[in-house]
């Protein structure tokens, strides 16, 4: 591990579980229903973001949010009145953690030389009430050193330019892209960094294995595979030695 080695948590997908709004779904559509919209909302909301990318558009995270759950609903010959809509929104605020969050922010705590942050697609607001609102997260907020966000590029990931606006943020210069580390269970994300000279880490909690065959060769895979948070640390370390 080398002084202030820079490790960066992608929040949605990777810290935050998504899948846990299925609950607040099925509480209105039943639990099938619930998980296949959870799923179908998620889907469109990043699909929101690549095309606005394609675009040269912004739209807010938080507007995304919402505007790709009246999709999800549509889609699905469903609808939800107002009061409902805005207490699933309120629900994006406090998403519970992954099972193996808790152990890995509580041993990166414990070790020096760390400078640990929250990296997201999602708006200054809506990031910072997740990381401290999340009744599993908020009691961990103090590991992170900062909450940064594509808010002020304006433009989402996978751009290059979301990962260079992380570079300046935590002090690193484009020419030192491989010192940086991002952890992410999301795939896209993960070309993306390494894309642009990062570090990755793919939180293959499905145990899956790698499948995105979008850039060939080393720079298109992850520099390390993790099942889980938990494996992270060492996992890095690992790659120090």
């Amino acid at each position: 591990m080398t002084p202030d080695t820079v490790i960066a948590f992608d929040a949605y997908g990777t810290l935050l579980s998504t899948e846990s709004i299925a609950q607040k779904l099925a509480d209105h559509f039943g639990q099938e229903q619930g998980s296949l919209l959870a799923a179908s909302w998620r889907r469109i909301q990043l699909e929101y973001t690549w095309r606005l990318n394609s675009m040269q558009q912004y739209v807010p995270f938080s507007v995304i949010t919402r505007n790709s759950l009246k999709h999800a609903l549509a889609e699905s010959r469903l609808s939800l009145d107002g009061s409902a809509t805005e207490k699933l929104m309120e629900a994006y605020d406090s998403l519970s953690t992954f099972p193996d969050v808790s152990p890995a922010l509580e041993a990166i705590a414990k070790t020096e030389g760390i400078n640990a942050v929250v990296f997201s697609n999602g708006t200054d607001s809506m990031v910072g009430n997740s990381v401290k609102s999340s009744p599993d997260l908020g009691p961990h907020a103090s590991v992170f050193k900062d909450i940064i966000t594509v808010e002020e590029v304006q433009c989402f990931k996978p751009h290059p330019k979301v990962y260079f606006h992380l570079a300046e943020k935590v002090g690193k210069s484009h020419d030192a892209m491989e010192e940086i580390w991002l952890i992410s269970g999301n795939p896209f994300d993960i070309v993306g960094a390494r894309a642009v000279g990062m570090k990755a880490c793919w939180v293959d909690r499905a145990g899956n294995g790698w499948t995105d065959e979008l850039v060939q060769g080393a720079s298109g895979k992850p520099t390390v595979v993790v099942k889980g948070l938990d494996g992270v640390l060492d996992a890095v370390r690992r790659h120090f030695k």
